[in-house]
């Protein structure tokens, strides 16, 4: 018998046992592996956004690996066996959350089409569209808040985000000055005018902001532009 007969002959063709015949198909326990292996590939994930609310919203040394396990649904013998340490998981959080997002605006700002002026406007709306309008960017806060205490995490930061993230401002500001559409500046104190703002926007966004009226609260792209307005007038040549 071919195999298309095969395929497609009624189930009861070769099975005579009518007991066979008439039980019902548990689907439920035909899934069940399917799911479960779902889930397992899953779990990572479930754990760095549990860890990313939760360290946004008590601080590093707050936050207990047990909550975040619970959050995620799953024991604390779990999450051990993904991220060995507290401290294992929050560089994870780190490089999911933020770290990617430098990266890949890093790739698109080498190919970039428009003056430096624009780059750098550009480069600092889409770090507001990526990374500071998210909740990720509470972490920036924590990292400040708790650094003195936690000098290793500190670091790490600094070397995983800071340092990346700065040495593409620096080089945009750099190419402007060479290209002579920026004055020649200490491009270091004016990579600290750049990025000082920004900062200043998730601090407010992550602190005094909630607690404000509607009034008093920034818009944050209006901010960027007009942050990069003054910031080009003044680079500009003599």
């Amino acid at each position: 018998m071919c195999a298309n007969a095969l395929t497609s002959a009624p189930l009861n063709t070769y099975i005579t046992n009518q007991q066979v015949i008439n039980s019902p198909v548990n689907t439920a326990e035909t899934l069940a592996p399917h799911k479960r292996e779902r889930r397992k590939q899953d779990r990572p994930g479930e754990l760095l956004e549990a860890a990313l609310d939760l360290f946004v919203e008590k601080g590093y040394a707050a936050t207990r690996v047990e909550e975040v396990a619970a959050r995620a649904g799953v024991s604390k013998g779990t999450l051990f066996l993904y991220f060995p340490s507290k401290e294992d998981l929050f560089k994870a959080v780190v490089r999911a959350s933020v770290v990617e997002p430098v990266t890949q605006g890093a790739a698109e700002v080498a190919n970039f089409q428009g003056t430096c002026g624009e780059l750098l406007e550009w480069m600092m709306l889409q770090w507001w569209y990526r990374y500071g309008d998210t909740k990720a960017s509470g972490i920036s806060k924590l990292v400040m808040s708790e650094a003195s205490n936690f000098p290793e995490l500190a670091q790490f930061y600094r070397t995983e985000v800071i340092e990346p993230g700065h040495a593409l401002v620096r080089n945009v500001l750099q190419k402007g000055i060479d290209q002579a559409e920026f004055r020649p500046v200490n491009v270091e104190l004016a990579l600290h005018s750049v990025m000082t703002p920004l900062l200043f926007l998730v601090m407010w966004k992550h602190s005094m902001g909630p607690c404000c009226p509607s009034h008093e609260q920034i818009d944050p792209q209006a901010f960027i532009s007009q942050h990069a307005q003054l910031l080009t007038r003044g680079l500009a040549p003599y």
